[in-house]
């Protein structure tokens, strides 16, 4: 038997705020209602929709505004990442999405949330790779992300210097 709530707050894969769901008795008793993220839709909760609707769209509207920045920022630009690689050129580790997070606000000046980088796994290997963020309101952009052993990445720098 499915209970019935007004979500206060977006849930992601669930609804935005100020929508009625149907949810199991048991997500809603131990997550979405003590994390005050939902309450149930009595008649008091459904007088606060309206009000709910409004406020979400209005932040809707900024969110998509805000999400549109940071996109126009990141679309089409490169990042390096430099690592480590033994005699075969396999790399020691992984290149993970809380690196890919903390090289965009290193280089290119943008933060983002780690779960808006879609990473299906975490890169291992040496190369270009395209990596897509995933923003508020839907708001997409990709950019290329350069993963380099230091040998290479030396061998770079020199030839720049050179020239």
């Amino acid at each position: 038997m499915a209970t019935q709530l007004l979500l206060l707050e977006d849930v992601e894969a669930l609804g935005r705020s100020g929508e009625i769901v149907n949810v199991k008795p048991g997500y809603a008793r131990n997550f979405l209602i003590p994390q005050g993220l939902a309450v149930l839709a009595s008649k008091q909760a459904l007088r606060m929709q309206e009000r709910l609707q409004e406020e979400r769209s209005k932040k809707a509207a900024i969110d998509k505004e805000e999400s549109e920045a940071i996109a126009a920022k990141i679309q089409d630009i490169s990042l390096t990442k430099v690592v480590k690689v033994d005699q075969e050129g396999h790399m020691y580790g992984s290149v993970t999405s809380t690196e890919i997070v903390q090289l965009l606000l290193d280089q290119a000046h943008v933060e983002v949330e780690k779960r808006a980088v879609q990473l299906k796994h975490p890169i291992k290997t040496t190369g270009v790779h395209e990596i897509a963020i995933k923003l508020k309101e839907g708001v997409t952009a990709s950019f290329n992300l350069k993963v380099m052993s230091e040998e290479g990445h030396r061998a770079a720098m020199e030839e720049q210097q050179a020239s």
